[in-house]
């Protein structure tokens, strides 16, 4: 007799749910009718009560203290509570789910007071040090090279005129007015020589 129902049961249209025409041609099933309506209607009513007062106030200053999982049950029962209507949420439970939800915690936290001070004397600091190091080892340093004074590097701008070097757009030119090779500052001493040390 079960085995002619089904065969009406496509026909039928009072038979809304696939799990009642599975529950027909297989009478061995004990799965419960319609799973799918009773896991909504009980979320429907799960989301239908109110999250109490006491639970949300002062959740601006009690959310950074409260257990990572206790955070996340408040945030899915808020969650739950947002699927139904909004105009069903208390103002706690409005006021709540906005402040988790773009409240300043976590990575939108305001920098503690006095963040940016402690930055810009530390950086300040670094470079204090990086200068006292360089002049540390700056003073160690040999004099500079007996060619790094404008003498030389006069004498070699003759050397390259005398050789001809770069004829098209260089020193050695037609009506070149450049500086040349010289780039430092003239010798106390006067011309140097290979003796110079």
């Amino acid at each position: 007799m079960l085995r002619s129902f089904p065969r009406a049961a496509p026909s039928s249209t009072s038979i809304r749910c696939p799990s009642i025409r599975t529950a027909l041609r297989s009478p061995r099933t004990t799965l419960p009718l319609c799973t799918s309506d009773a896991k909504k209607q009980q979320t429907r009513s799960v989301a239908a009560h109110a999250i109490s007062n006491p639970t949300l106030s002062q959740i601006e200053k009690r959310w950074e203290g409260m257990p990572p999982q206790e955070q996340a049950d408040l945030w899915m029962a808020l969650r739950d509570r947002m699927k139904n209507d909004w105009h069903e949420l208390t103002l706690q439970e409005r006021k709540a789910a906005y402040w988790i939800a773009f409240g300043p915690h976590g990575p939108r936290a305001l920098p503690p007071p006095g963040e940016n001070w402690e930055v810009f004397r530390l950086v300040m600091a670094g470079i204090g040090v990086s200068f006292v190091i360089f002049c540390a080892i700056r003073s160690q340093a040999r004099p500079a090279p007996k060619t790094m004074n404008a003498q030389y590097q006069e004498m070699t701008n003759e050397y390259l005129k005398n050789q001809k070097t770069e004829p098209i757009s260089g020193i050695s030119s037609e009506g070149y007015v450049g500086k040349g090779m010289v780039q430092s500052k003239p010798r106390k001493g006067g011309i140097p020589s290979d003796d110079d040390e």
